[in-house]
């Protein structure tokens, strides 16, 4: 008698026990995989955004949102910094190089973003089509915006003043698609990305034209603070000597503004001296990327442990399931299991009947809930793109969830181990005698 095809009948035989077992079990398992997922990638993803640059400079604020808004750009920015106020730090000792960034447009929600040349070899960005900006207007599409927005080289498009769709348009100054990127697993494919020239000159039609349709009156602060969110600089590699003319043509322009600067260190001591000094001595603030994502993760962390905690009991509970599910089954059983042991059947045969039973409930709930774990992942990566640029890999199991599976395995054993001790006291002609 096959004793796999009798541990199935077993297990079906009680829907209802067997769901709930299920249910427990495959809830623990999926909170513990989508929790280690959505951590360990979000982490990874955030580590490779911020991997290229030391330190960012930029308005007073919250340094995090300094971080986000500048590095991962998934944030507002803190404000605008005169980038005579920075110009310095371009030739400090300590300081490896040095990137101005600045945005505040957007085309259909996606950032355009203004910079120099050196911010595409700091992701090591490559063109898939196309050629870098050379002049201003030009802009090169990251991947992932080319391929939501189905643009090409050669298409044109009018930017939205702001960071989300619906601002007022710059319909003067067209962008010329001259460069697609090739997919980088960075915040690169989500971007448009220009030159800096690009983004003052947008901003001084767009505050001439308020001017004058406001009767020559000047912007309050806040429209001031609001339409400056950007500035930059020009790119191309083959345009060394004229960029770096460029470099001190605008340091002398005390009106210039960027939204902040990307810093790479050529020092460790830089890091330990710098950020403190001009956060105490400047107008700007100094943020660390790598300490303030590590403090985001934290907090994060904290949530994980939390979920991981709940799912705990509920593996637990669903252990303890599992165990008065096989326990009720062998009480109300032992009629045919004393009429096996009557064909033949010994113990050891019966109580692998059980483990059986018990393995396949384990096996069954830890691929179930795997699977929902998955499809969580999937869920959120869907938001995560839509909204940030951020899309999460649906993986096969890792070694965590392998030893999750064998803690599982080795719960539901022991479970199906105290279920069947009154297997071993089975006394068959007095319980084939009460039938």
């Amino acid at each position: 008698m096959n004793l796999v095809y009798l541990a199935y009948r077993n297990m079906v035989s009680k829907p209802l026990n067997l769901l709930l077992s299920l249910l427990l079990l495959s809830l623990s398992v999926s909170l513990v995989t989508f929790v280690f997922q959505l951590s360990k990638q979000l982490g990874g993803q955030l580590d490779k955004n911020i991997a290229p640059f030391d330190m960012v400079v930029g308005a007073k604020g919250s340094p995090l949102q300094l971080v986000l808004s500048s590095v991962l750009h998934v944030d507002a920015p803190t404000g605008n910094i005169k980038l005579k106020d920075v110009a310095t730090l371009r030739n400090h000792p300590f300081i490896e190089k040095t990137i101005p960034v600045s945005y505040g447009d957007n085309y259909k929600g996606y950032r355009i973003l203004g910079t120099e040349s050196e911010y595409f070899k700091s992701y090591e960005a490559e063109l898939k089509e196309g050629r870098f900006f050379e002049k201003s207007f030009e802009v090169v599409a990251g991947y992932g915006v080319a391929g939501k927005l189905n643009l090409g080289l050669g298409d044109t498009f009018t930017s939205s003043h702001g960071l989300i769709d619906g601002g007022d348009a710059h319909d003067n100054h067209p962008f010329k698609v001259v460069g697609i990127l090739e997919p980088s697993g960075t915040v690169v494919d989500q971007l448009l990305i220009s030159n800096l020239e690009s983004i003052w000159e947008a901003h001084d039609h767009w505050s001439s034209e308020g001017n004058k349709e406001t009767g020559g009156e000047p912007h309050t602060e806040d429209e001031h603070k609001e339409h400056e969110n950007h500035e930059g600089h020009e790119h191309g590699d083959e345009e060394g000597d004229q960029q770096d003319e460029k470099h001190e043509n605008h340091e002398d322009d005390e009106d210039l503004e960027i939204t902040s600067l990307l810093v790479k260190f050529k020092s460790p001591l830089g890091m330990v001296q710098l950020p403190r000094f001009i956060n105490e001595n400047t107008s700007v603030q100094a943020a660390l990327p790598g300490f303030e994502i590590q403090r985001l993760m934290g907090l994060l962390g904290s949530g994980a442990k939390t979920i991981n905690g709940i799912a705990l009991a509920i593996l637990l509970v669903s252990g303890l399931s599992i165990f008065i599910s096989l326990l009720k089954t062998i009480r109300e059983r032992r009629q045919e299991l004393a009429l096996l042991r009557t064909y033949g059947f010994q113990t050891r045969q019966l109580l692998g009947l059980a483990l059986l039973e018990g393995i396949f409930l384990a096996l069954i709930g830890f691929i179930l809930g795997w699977v929902l774990g998955r499809l969580g992942i999937w869920i959120v990566s869907g938001y995560l793109s839509a909204t940030y640029g951020y899309a999460l890999l649906i993986k096969g199991p890792e070694m965590v969830e392998l030893l999750l599976m064998v803690v599982i395995l080795v719960l539901a054993i022991i479970a199906t181990l105290l279920a069947s001790l009154s297997i071993f006291k089975l006394n068959v002609a007095k319980t084939l005698s009460d039938v």
